[in-house]
């Protein structure tokens, strides 16, 4: 897809040649600084319409943008990718249009550093956008926009670089600036000379944005209010204050509370939220540009209140989520796990799936696992699905066995996310049957196994896989006393369990797309399956091993026996009541496959009563610590930088779904009402899970 219009940017960056920002990550590569970060622009021009008709707008910037029409917020964008597969959006703007002069204006915002979040760092700021009329080609970017740079944002970032304070200075502000061209420092737009980007053939969706209010509003002292909004969200504070010029006004957000019931701004997850804004004099208004994860909100001011209180509003941000299934159960807890699941899909799908709104506000390819599967199976949304997946495959320009952050300009790896990969196209397939996606990504996951099969030895095992981290779990502590420490330093990993099990089930799931296509399969993973038994296998315990000298046995070694049913038939019962035994002593990603495998193994009964359980490591536990969205780890203090929006813990609705009621693929694009009864602690309970129709 090409635009009629011309990239264009301010003087600062005209004649900046773009850095190049990828490499492997054990290059270390030490890429040039990026001449400008948090640099926020204005790009504003007059049009006059004649006559009506159905007018639209194609639009993508450079890093972000936000798009108003007659100084009314229209929407904002772009998803992050790279910048030679570009996404852009397209928007119908007629309703924001008057018959003679109109202005359209855009706030451009290059973020600049390095970061999972965003894809920066790379010299590249500017803004490109066509206006049509009925189809028709009317005008678009060039030299005759005005632009200026902003000065009136400033702060320092979070620690993993992925958002900047805003320290906002309304006496720097041009509060004009959506409407008027002759106000503030406006000079002519210009001509990005190296504008190599090249788009996507199709666009991809704005996210949804509305107002949200408090459910409850605290008077803390004359100057002081206190506002909680029930439950996570994700979005800016948004309100409008006049006091005297020079006053500062502080914007506090907040995951949960401290002891005294103060508001927690330094969060747990590393996040600083903090705002200190000087006022104008004159009206201002709190437009904050990035947004930001939580639930509780304390505004301050020196001085008398400059502000209403009962204004006070969040302006929530998320890609469009209509909900397609339902639950109604009367098993304790049950709907509650659902519903903090069900948040966390809402507020951290934002122009993907990010593994959380807060921290790193990335996209990991072994998050996705999770998140994709159970927002497609709450939303039916199979195009933000299909959008993650040629993400990923879009990043095999670096290295073939792809990257765990897609896109981002931090340049991960991670070994056994990457494995991942062939499993997420193929179950996309066997929920919506898009036959051309899969003949379009088959090439990148066959290119994946060609990179691993680099690390096989004599029986097709692999080992010493030093350029990708083998994370075998995260957080590290609940790895089960795994004898096989994760690397993340580009050193060779010895032989082990977890990466191999990753990889025979990459190789099946390859293996059953080449059945789909017509295609030859190899049938190789049985001749892995088989090797990796004579490896791993302890007959003594009946259990496998983490590595080939039978030192430990974890959770997680036996997992992926179970759940790709090659297990010795001696070994089964033993390794199911292993598994019920140690309970969910992994991550909450890992717990997806270890309550898969009790599935495959017929145990669906002990499946429900782990996922049920009530210990220090299950979802109940995230409840009881008052969980709206679903925690980083099992409880807030099992991980040291705990992010309490994560839907990488969405497994529960995957389990109750795929496993519980048994719905199969069919069934649930049918829609329906499937009920079960099930047992638990000596009671008998009833699941509906409601599915709506295509």
């Amino acid at each position: 897809m090409e635009f009629n219009s011309t990239w264009i940017t301010t003087k600062d960056f005209e004649n900046l040649k773009p850095i190049d920002i990828f490499h492997k990550q054990v290059n270390n590569k030490k890429l040039e600084e990026t001449a400008f970060y948090n640099y926020h622009a204005h790009f504003i021009k007059e049009f006059y319409v004649d006559e009506t008709g159905n007018y639209e707008i194609k639009i993508s910037a450079d890093d972000f943008y936000k798009l108003y029409i007659n100084g009314e917020f229209v929407c904002q964008g772009v998803a992050p990718a790279y910048f030679d597969s570009y996404n852009y959006n397209e928007t119908d703007i007629s309703k924001f249009l008057n018959k003679g002069k109109n202005t359209v204006a855009v706030h451009v915002f290059y973020q600049g550093l390095i970061n999972r979040a965003t894809n920066s760092g790379d010299n590249r700021m500017g803004l490109i956008a066509d206006i049509f009329c009925d189809g028709k080609f009317v005008f678009g970017t060039d030299e005759s926009w005005k632009c200026e740079r902003t000065t009136e944002y400033s702060g320092d970032t979070t620690p993993y670089l992925t958002q900047f304070r805003e320290d906002i200075d309304f006496r720097k502000k041009n509060a004009s600036w959506k409407m008027d061209t002759d106000s503030g420092n406006y000079e002519n737009a210009r001509i990005f000379r190296f504008a190599d980007w090249k788009f996507k053939e199709n666009p991809v969706p704005t996210v949804d944005v509305y107002k949200a209010l408090p459910k409850e509003t605290v008077k803390k002292d004359d100057n002081i209010y206190f506002y909680d909004f029930g439950n996570e969200i994700t979005g800016q504070v948004y309100f409008k204050a006049k006091g005297f010029r020079g006053q500062t006004v502080i914007v506090k957000c907040g995951e949960e509370l401290n002891d005294d019931g103060s508001i927690r701004y330094k969060m747990r997850c590393n996040c600083n939220y903090y705002d200190i804004c000087t006022l104008s004099g004159a009206e201002d208004e709190f437009e904050f540009f990035d947004y930001k994860g939580f639930r509780y909100v304390q505004i301050e001011a020196n001085g008398n209140l400059p502000f209403d209180p009962n204004e006070v509003c969040v302006i929530v941000r998320h890609h469009k989520f209509e909900e397609k299934c339902r639950i109604k159960s009367d098993v304790p807890y049950l709907e509650d796990i659902w519903n903090i699941c069900r948040n966390s899909l809402k507020y951290s799908v934002q122009e993907g799936y990010l593994d959380c709104p807060t921290r790193e506000k990335g996209q990991y390819s072994g998050d996705f696992t999770t998140i994709g599967f159970s927002h497609l199976y709450l939303t039916k949304d199979k195009e933000m699905y299909k959008k993650t997946l040629f993400d990923f495959a879009d990043s095999a320009r670096v290295c073939k066995g792809l990257m765990a952050v897609a896109p981002g300009s931090v340049m991960q790896e991670i070994a056994e996310f990457s494995l991942e990969y062939p499993l997420q196209v193929l179950t996309y397939y066997k929920l919506t049957k898009d036959i051309d996606a899969l003949k379009q990504l088959y090439p990148t996951v066959k290119g994946l196994i060609e990179y691993f099969k680099q690390y096989e030895r004599y029986d097709g095992l692999i080992e010493n896989i030093g350029e990708k981290w083998n994370i075998i779990d995260w957080p590290m502590n609940l790895r089960d006393g795994y004898c096989v420490g994760g690397v993340d330093n580009g050193q060779p990993v010895k032989l082990h369990n977890v990466v191999n099990a990753f990889y025979i089930y990459a190789v099946q799931c390859m293996e059953e797309m080449e059945n789909i296509l017509g295609l030859t399969a190899e049938n190789k993973s049985s001749k892995l399956k088989e090797a990796f038994v004579n490896t791993f296998y302890n007959k003594e315990t009946k259990l496998f091993c983490d590595d080939e000298e039978h030192t430990h046995s974890a959770l997680h070694s036996n997992t992926f026996p179970l759940l790709l049913d090659f297990a010795p038939s001696e070994a089964k019962e033993n390794m199911v009541e292993f598994i019920m035994e140690k309970g969910l002593v992994c991550g909450v990603h890992f717990a997806y496959y270890v309550l898969k495998a009790l599935g495959k193994a017929g145990a669906y009964d002990k499946e429900f009563e782990l996922m049920m359980n009530d210990g220090e490591h299950s979802w109940i536990n995230m409840v009881r610590e008052g969980a709206t969205t679903c925690f980083e780890a099992w409880g807030k203090n099992q991980k040291w930088n705990t992010s309490l929006c994560h839907p990488w813990a969405s497994t529960p609705i995957i389990i109750l779904i795929e496993d519980i009621l048994k719905i199969t693929h069919e069934e649930f694009m049918t829609g329906g009402n499937y009920t079960k009864d099930v047992e638990l602690n000596g009671n008998i309970y009833q699941i509906e899970i409601i599915v709506d129709g295509e």
